[in-house]
């Protein structure tokens, strides 16, 4: 079974920086065809798809109203993904949520909507 758990949340003033973490059991970055992605919900709003990596972390998406601020990457080593996220604004808190699964051969972005492990989720509060 694959578990997700993400950590690296918590309160950060606007401008300010956090890295979230999404550590992966019974998942390996060796196998093939497989996605993970950043999502979050913000209160009020639908759950949106922030960042995903497919196959290596050299094919990577990141959402448009965040590029350039958050950039995800991963540690194969330690089954992790991050996700760097600078520049914070108030309107980026939301519960930010992990999530993997086979992306049946689309990659990211079009993968995303198909994942089918997800981890608790975290949040992230950015204050003004």
């Amino acid at each position: 079974e694959v578990q997700l758990v993400e950590s690296g949340g918590g309160l950060v003033q606007a401008g300010g920086s956090l890295r979230l973490s999404c550590t992966i059991s019974g998942f390996s970055f060796v196998d093939l065809g497989y996605a993970i992605a950043w999502f979050r919900q913000a209160p009020g709003k639908e759950r949106e798809g922030v960042s995903c990596i497919s196959g290596s972390d050299d094919r990577t998406y990141v959402e448009d109203s965040v590029n350039g601020r958050f950039a995800i990457s991963s540690d194969i080593a330690a089954n992790t993904v991050y996700l760097q996220m600078n520049s914070l604004k108030p309107e980026d808190t939301a519960v930010y949520t992990c999530a993997a699964g086979p992306d049946y051969g689309l990659g990211c972005p079009l993968a995303m909507d198909g994942l089918d492990s997800w981890g608790k989720g975290i949040l992230v509060t950015v204050s003004s």
